[in-house]
């Protein structure tokens, strides 16, 4: 169960960050060009800064998943470490706990924010149907709310699959899961 569970969020999280690179490209994209309007044509533009918060929160809410997998959050390990493996697995599975409860706070206020953004237009992003033959519409602001709550749902997906995992390295001493799938690994001194 937890092998089936893992293959699914490692996939769901390379689809996500495939896309977040993306994104992130075109938030780059977007904002060279508002420098170029702005400075050198010295004509803003109306809406790259909305689209550009638009794509960020759409790259973090897909991106965060994996660095919380991966354990690129902040973290204070060495409590943790002095503790022994067995106390150290007790210490983070009552945390892990204790963060599926925030998650599910979070995925309660996220669904209901993302309710409320249904009622509000955004204030420069239009969906350009006149290409199609209808008039431009403002996009909802509901659309940039759904980033983070996608985010939320990976993330507790992610947190369900961690607390499996330590259940199991709890119930067996032998396991050891080793290295994450697809984990990018940096480090600075």
């Amino acid at each position: 169960m937890i092998a089936g569970l893992g293959i699914v969020i490692t996939v769901l999280l390379r689809v996500g960050r495939s896309i977040a690179w993306v994104l992130i490209g075109l938030m780059v994209v977007v904002i060279l060009v508002q420098v170029f309007f702005r400075y050198v044509l010295n004509n803003a533009l109306p809406w790259p800064d909305e689209a550009a918060r638009f794509l960020m929160l759409w790259m973090t809410g897909l991106m965060a998943p994996s660095a919380y997998r991966w354990g690129g959050f902040v973290a204070i390990d060495m409590f943790k470490e002095l503790l022994g493996r067995r106390a150290g697995l007790v210490l983070n599975l009552l945390l892990l706990v204790i963060a599926l409860a925030v998650l599910m706070v979070a995925l309660q206020l996220g669904i209901r924010h993302i309710k409320s953004g249904w009622l509000f237009n955004s204030g420069s992003l239009k969906v350009p149907l006149d290409l199609v033959g209808g008039e431009p519409v403002r996009m909802k602001l509901a659309w940039m709310y759904m980033s983070i709550y996608v985010g939320f749902i990976l993330m507790t997906l992610v947190n369900i699959e961690m607390i499996l995992k330590h259940l199991h390295m709890l119930w067996d001493s032998s396991v050891d899961y080793g290295p994450v799938p697809d984990q990018i690994v940096m480090s600075a001194e």
